[in-house]
């Protein structure tokens, strides 16, 4: 333009022109977002274009018509970009500083370390929920013992679900309970509550008292609710704890490694039961059963199973000091407390960079729509009402199966003649040999699959992993029911306790890892333990089915090959039958259930959504530039 032209223009309306004003800035906005789309492809992180309300004086550094300021507020201008189908601009532009750092932080000391802190809780949990199914055969002969009758004493049927279930009715409780009032104070001070009720509850269990079986027995179911209770606060707060901490690229296998502590607890439980058990044996040499029925239970043997339940303690009393030390999550800090200041100063430390507050930017999104609907709005169901019916259910489905191998693999194996018949053995052998039984079966198939999904998750995917598994569990069960007949006779019970093993692999190499995982990656922080929580206690309902429910599905028939006291069963080939059934159930429920692989967590959740249209640009305003 020239000269002439350009003055006669701007003399044409007074000292400023709006038309000519807009026409420059329009120039430099354009200019502007092209060069921030080729920074990103460079730095593969978003700059956000200016808005039309911002003065052409104040631009971005990183454009070559800058300005004298770089305003951080221009980031609600749409693009015609998207990722993971929302706008790439408004999740780029609303995401603070500390989550972003922690998304892409590179994998460091501080992520093994809670891994490790976080892990030991579960070690524990495992522990402490499946090492009861090592004892209850020597408690029925210590304390049910019938002198008249030709084989050992057995916990009667109401005696023996109470002692195997009622934990998982104290871990449903804790789930719900503590899930929530992770939301609510804090993941930090809740985690401390936990693990103390499970350290005590641990050492309590073992010190169960009374002067008759029933005594002893009640005070055991006690105790082992109230451990249940501490253990079923520990599923929601570890997986969002580490989910919180995690960057988005290896947060699946870090949140599969505290998982996987789960196979190491099993392995450790039946370890232990071995040591013990053999040190016992060694020093009380009793006759088997059939010879002398009173001698074949030693009094020493009551202090096998008080020893096994009290070890439980001490793997989370080792790391209650570090849990306590470790610092509350910056999503939980900025997002609910509302506290950048706080969590930025946390995260400096943990990551070792410079990370600025931004407490403006953190009003902003606690005030937005997407992060202020409760639990049982609309807008809850509408946006991730099905997702939690497929958390849910698929962890509930899992849950009936893997329980119910897990806590009746001795009655398993001794159908199918792997363990000696009762009689044969003395109370100290049994629990050796038992213990045997479920540490082989651990060693070779629960805790590979649980380190397979670490090593594939981010890879593979959350959705594959949980499709697959949840396919060959169906497979090998079927294996298993079909030629049951097979599997029983001589010769063959090494081909079953193959097959059985592999459905431990796939079940840990599947959804009982990707059921925890899921929840922890895709729901509101606000929200995200108690959604975790119920998630993980509708497992736990599918636990107390398998629990209770095989424990008398699973008797025989006939008479003379059924447990005293119990009713018939549907025999253990037809309860492989609806186990398998559950499994399938689980594959077809697994739709409902959305892939979270290298997403962040308010991308998941919509947490950083803007409720604006996009099909029109935002007038400019009209406020004169100073």
């Amino acid at each position: 333009m020239q000269r002439g032209n350009r003055d006669e223009l701007f003399s044409s309306v007074g000292p400023f022109s709006w038309p000519a004003w807009e026409a420059l800035t329009a120039a430099r906005a354009s200019e502007y977002t092209r060069r921030c789309l080729r920074l990103r492809e460079s730095r593969r992180q978003l700059i956000p274009p200016p808005t039309p309300t911002i003065p052409s004086t104040a631009f971005c550094p990183c454009s070559p018509l800058a300005g004298s300021l770089c305003n951080p507020t221009w980031a609600s201008s749409p693009l015609t970009e998207k990722e993971g189908g929302r706008s790439a601009a408004t999740m780029a532009g609303d995401q603070l500083q500390v989550l972003n750092a922690l998304d892409v932080a590179k994998t460091q000391l501080y992520h093994f370390t809670a891994i490790v802190i976080a892990g030991m809780g579960f070690f524990t949990d495992a522990y402490d929920l499946f090492c009861i199914s090592l004892v209850t055969k020597l408690l029925g002969r210590i304390y049910y013992f019938d002198p008249s009758s030709d084989s050992p004493g057995t916990l009667p049927p109401n005696v023996a679900a109470a002692v195997n279930g009622v934990a998982f009715c104290g871990t449903l409780s804790g789930q719900l309970f503590f899930g929530w009032l992770g939301d609510k104070l804090g993941r930090k001070k809740v985690y401390g509550m936990t693990l103390m009720l499970m350290v005590i509850c641990s050492v309590a269990s073992g010190l169960s008292f009374g002067h008759t079986a029933k005594g002893v027995v009640a005070t055991l179911c006690f105790f082992r609710f109230w451990l249940g209770f501490g253990i079923g606060g520990d599923y929601p707060l570890s997986a969002t704890i580490m989910s919180e901490y995690a960057n988005k690229k290896t947060r699946g296998a870090f949140i599969a490694a505290v998982f996987a502590m789960q196979g190491f607890g099993i392995l450790g439980g039946g370890i232990v039961a071995l040591v013990v058990s053999a040190a016992f044996k060694n020093h009380f040499d009793a006759p088997t059963y059939a010879v002398d029925r009173a001698g074949s239970t030693v009094p020493e043997a009551d202090y096998i199973w008080r020893i096994i339940l009290m070890l439980g303690a001490a793997p989370a009393a080792l790391t209650y000091y570090w849990r306590m030390k470790m610092p509350e999550t910056a999503r939980y800090t900025a997002l609910i407390a509302k506290n950048a200041k706080q969590a930025a100063a946390d995260m400096s430390k943990v990551l070792q960079v410079e990370i600025v507050e931004e407490q403006d930017k953190v009003e902003h999104l606690t005030m937005k729509e997407a992060n202020s609907f409760g639990l049982f709005s609309r807008e809850f169901a509408r946006r991730h009402g099905v997702h939690l019916v497929g958390t849910t259910t698929t962890w509930f489905l899992l849950d009936i199966a893997f329980y119910s191998q897990n806590l009746f693999q001795k009655d398993i194996f001794s159908a199918i003649g792997w363990i000696p018949k009762p009689a044969t053995m003395n109370a100290i052998e049994e629990v050796f040999r038992i213990a045997r039984a479920q540490t082989l079966i651990a060693l070779c198939g629960t805790v590979p699959g649980y380190w397979f999904t670490v090593a594939f998750i981010d890879t593979i995917g959350r959705f594959t992993i949980q499709l697959m598994g949840f396919f060959f569990m169906t497979v090998f069960m079927l294996g298993l029911a079909i030629p049951y007949h097979h599997w029983t006779t001589a010769g063959h019970h090494i081909g079953f306790v193959v097959m059985y093993g592999f459905t431990f692999f796939f079940a840990n190499f599947g959804p009982n890892s990707t059921t925890f995982i899921v929840p922890a990656e895709i729901f509101p922080a606000r929200l995200r333990s108690t959604c975790h929580g119920i998630s993980a206690a509708a497992g736990k309902a599918g636990a107390i089915v398998g629990a209770f429910g095989f424990l008398y599905a699973a008797q025989s028939r006939d008479p003379t090959k059924r447990d005293k006291g119990y009713p018939a069963g549907i025999g253990v080939r037809n309860a492989l039958f609806v186990l398998a059934a559950s499994n399938l159930l689980g594959l077809i429920l697994t739709f409902l259930v959305p892939e979270s692989k290298g997403k962040s967590l308010e991308e998941m959740s919509g947490e950083n959504e803007e409720e604006q249209p996009t099909s029109s640009p935002v007038p400019y305003s009209r406020t004169a530039p100073v």
